[in-house]
């Protein structure tokens, strides 16, 4: 086989999935708007459930809802008629998935189901299987064909389910006002929950770790701080302690250009005076925001009377990988 070869049956496994989804336009109707406020009043679990492929794609779907505020999780239909039915109350929903909506192993506990009063939700690709006709809600998958040349294996019929279960998890999501904040909840050790959970309190250096010296400070006096503290940069304070200035290794560099004498002059008549300050309850991803846009490579972070309480650069954010 040739490249070209490759090349082109891959693009036929991706048009035909890709107009597999497509068609799936045309089942959103009211069946799936009473499956999503199904979802949404929910108070117990969305239990989802499926054999071999289709059980991978129940898998999914499962995190999906769950990572979107609907708690859910996967049951194995074969361990569930040995079991693991007893998790079910009746305040659950059970999403029951098969292309053929004839897989016997969920057919056996479909009794069981309807006897305890669940709803239960079918993702079938037929409309008149038996799973179809006894589910409360039916959402039709069908699919023209599969993207495997044999017609065989589960291709096209997977991708729509797929689409369907995301397509009713974000329909559910986004009804219910699910934030960026309440993702990052269920997501605390992902980069996203990193950006959206952290915030400059959890990453400053603070007290004695704080560069800080007075006004009446020499250049030399500022410069042995901003080595201790190792920050590559030190904040100037006044009488009462709030932040009069900044000083960095950037400012060092532009003074000796000048020949100013580092152990005459004081810090005050070099330092930044209207240098960029933030808050310790601002998101570490919004203070990495306003490093980028201003090409700097450090913040201070003061309290409402101005003075520095803590202080952070580049390396803080790098460790915490928030970037």
């Amino acid at each position: 086989m040739t490249t070209k070869t490759f090349r082109e049956q891959a693009l036929a496994v991706l048009r035909i999935e890709a107009e597999a989804v497509r068609q799936l336009e045309q089942y959103l109707n009211d069946d799936f708007e009473r499956a999503c406020q199904l979802v949404l009043d929910n108070k117990g679990k969305v239990i989802v459930s499926g054999i071999g492929k289709s059980g991978h794609i129940a898998n999914k779907i499962a995190a999906t809802l769950a990572s979107t505020g609907s708690p859910a999780f996967f049951v194995h239909p074969g361990e569930a008629s040995h079991g693991d039915l007893g998790m079910l109350s009746k305040d659950d929903i059970v999403i029951a998935i098969s292309n053929s909506g004839e897989t016997a192993e969920l057919l056996t506990i479909v009794p069981i189901i309807k006897r305890m009063g669940i709803p239960l939700i079918a993702m079938t690709g037929k409309a008149d299987s038996t799973l179809a006709r006894l589910a409360d809600i039916h959402l039709c998958v069908a699919v023209p064909q599969e993207a495997c040349p044999l017609g065989l294996a589960p291709t096209a019929s997977t991708t729509a389910t797929l689409a369907m279960g995301d397509a009713l998890a974000v329909a559910v999501l986004d009804i219910r006002g699910f934030s960026a904040d309440d993702f990052a909840l269920s997501h605390p050790g992902g980069s996203l929950g990193r950006k959206l959970l952290l915030r400059l309190e959890d990453l400053m250096h603070k007290e004695n770790l704080v560069p800080i010296v007075p006004q009446e400070a020499s250049i030399k006096d500022a410069l042995l701080e901003i080595s201790r503290k190792g920050l590559g940069m030190t904040t100037v304070v006044d009488a009462q302690g709030r932040l009069a200035g900044l000083f960095t290794d950037g400012d060092l560099r532009r003074i000796l250009d000048q020949r100013i004498d580092i152990h005459s002059t004081s810090i005050a008549k070099v330092m930044t005076v209207n240098c960029i300050t933030v808050k310790a309850e601002m998101l570490a991803a919004e203070a990495l925001n306003i490093m980028q846009q201003r090409k700097i490579n450090g913040l201070i972070i003061v309290n409402e009377q101005r003075e520095p309480i803590g202080a952070m650069n580049m390396h803080d954010l790098l460790r915490a990988g928030v970037m």
